[in-house]
């Protein structure tokens, strides 16, 4: 079935869903999983081109990658986080051809017509860019206590 899952992260409450069925799904299909997020601020956009350092908004990222990374470990699974910045569906779908993954697993808000009109779909983008299965999970808003701002 499934060997390496990309399971791209927003660093928010809605995140909790598609973890809690990845690491079921991966546990059953003896898969490896990719967290990643993208970070879409200004430093994160342009960390590369103008060589600049890592922002707060990257670090405290790159904390929430490596503790829910941690988590799946714990859980018996083999797992590693990649952080990225600029356009997230472009840089999901880009890190699952290179990473050789064969399923990309996001969760969704829920958002209809409106809000997908004003704040555009990620997940969506992600769907006509890919080339390999994507497996969107309806996630919910709860309260995570967490650092920073979200990103």
């Amino acid at each position: 079935m499934y060997k390496r899952i990309l399971v791209p992260l927003e660093h928010s409450p809605y995140d909790v869903a598609i973890v809690e069925h990845v690491r079921a799904l991966a546990k059953f299909c003896g898969a490896s999983v990719v967290l990643m997020h993208v970070a879409d601020g200004w430093a994160a956009r342009n960390v590369h081109q103008l060589n600049l350092r890592e922002s707060e908004e990257m670090r405290i990222d790159r904390e929430y990658l490596e503790e829910t990374c941690e988590s799946l470990e714990t859980s018996g699974l083999e797992a590693e986080c990649l952080l990225a910045g600029g356009d997230p569906s472009k840089e999901i779908t880009a890190a699952a051809a290179r990473e050789n993954c064969d399923l990309i697993a996001m969760s969704t808000h829920g958002h209809r017509f409106i809000k997908d009109m004003l704040y555009g779909s990620v997940a969506n983008e992600v769907r006509h860019l890919s080339r390999i299965p994507v497996l969107l999970v309806r996630g919910e808003r709860r309260a995570v206590q967490r650092e920073g701002p979200a990103s």
